[in-house]
């Protein structure tokens, strides 16, 4: 099954730096992660909302 990639540029950014993240730090929580995502990145509640259900099906 294809996962559906995101269409905006600082979304697919926020990906590959949580992703990144979570690699080098596995401590930190989700949550906090998609929160300085949000704004390291300038995204809108819908982008937050989509990394949060991206990466719990990643974890899945």
């Amino acid at each position: 099954m294809a996962t559906v990639m995101p269409e905006g540029e600082d979304l697919k950014k926020a990906i590959k730096w949580i992703s990144a993240t979570m690699e080098e730090k596995p401590d930190r929580s989700l949550a906090k992660l998609v929160e300085e995502a949000v704004f390291k990145f300038d995204l809108s509640p819908v982008d937050s909302e989509f990394l949060i259900g991206f990466f719990k099906k990643k974890k899945a």
